[in-house]
């Protein structure tokens, strides 16, 4: 089998995959993509890759094929593919949908899920992957190799995890995003420019994000060593832990969860 790669639908992730491979060093002509909306083909020739607007006998020459498309869609999208990629290793990028449904779909145990974040935009993302039992070492090590061109990534041993990986970082973006906006807001009601107030709350978090990385301490001591008894930050976090914002944010991270685990449900069975 070559080194070519399909990917089944053409939006942000697959872009995003797309353009790390690229820059990493595969060529243009080794990526095929199925994307039936003309605007979407059109940028991604502007790639140099080869779009299609739908399935067809040239999917026989991918070893891999990464289906980037909505979970609603997934089973009437591999319809026209299963026929075609028996043979290949299917990597999901679909939010919920459970392998052993993509399994089902595609006539192939030969099944990786996966669950990126939108950094993987700027090379800055992670993902989390699970395979199933069928799938080689070699297999697992050609993903982590794709994958990889966005940012981190971690195997899972269960699929289940998947689920509070979604929870996570797969919508993990969208609460920093919301704190960022907070955070303007707040600066905002105390006398700072918006512009001003939102590149601080950027730069706040870049930095702490970094700091936690590159340290071995925990985030509790992290947050310790820069909350002395009596200063302002001891007066916000103890603001915080009155309005009981942890336990709220665990609660709207299990939301979360609970809507992944019933994505799979709805989507995946029939």
């Amino acid at each position: 089998m070559t080194n070519s790669i399909a990917f089944i639908g053409g939006g942000n992730m697959a872009s995003a995959i797309i353009g790390g491979l690229l820059g990493q060093g595969t060529p243009a002509a080794a990526i095929t993509v199925v994307e039936p909306h003309a605007p979407a083909r059109a940028a991604l020739l502007q790639q140099g890759v080869l779009a299609q607007p739908q399935a067809g006998e040239f999917l026989g020459a991918a070893a891999l094929v990464v289906w980037a498309v909505k979970p609603q869609l997934f089973q009437a999208a591999s319809l026209p593919v299963r026929v075609h990629t028996r043979r290949a290793l299917h990597l999901s990028v679909a939010a919920g949908i459970r392998t052993e449904s993509i399994s089902r779909w595609l006539d192939s145990e030969q099944v990786v899920r996966a669950m990126p974040n939108t950094p993987a935009l700027i090379g800055k993302g992670i993902t989390a992957l699970f395979a199933r039992a069928e799938v080689t070492p070699e297999q697992r090590a050609r993903v982590s190799q794709v994958m990889g061109t966005t940012g981190g990534v971690i195997w899972l041993d269960t699929e289940a995890q998947l689920d509070a990986v979604t929870a996570l970082s797969g919508s993990g973006p969208a609460y920093v995003f919301y704190f960022l906006q907070a955070m303007r807001e707040a600066g905002v009601a105390m006398g700072l420019p918006a512009e001003q107030a939102y590149a601080l709350a950027v730069a706040t978090f870049i930095g702490a994000g970094e700091l936690a990385r590159a340290s071995s301490e925990s985030a509790e001591v992290l947050r310790q060593r820069v909350t002395s008894a009596g200063g302002t930050t001891h007066a916000a976090i103890t603001s915080m832990e009155q309005d009981n914002i942890s336990a709220g944010f665990v609660r709207a991270m299990q939301a979360a969860r609970q809507r992944a685990v019933a994505m799979g449900d709805e989507y995946g069975s029939a």
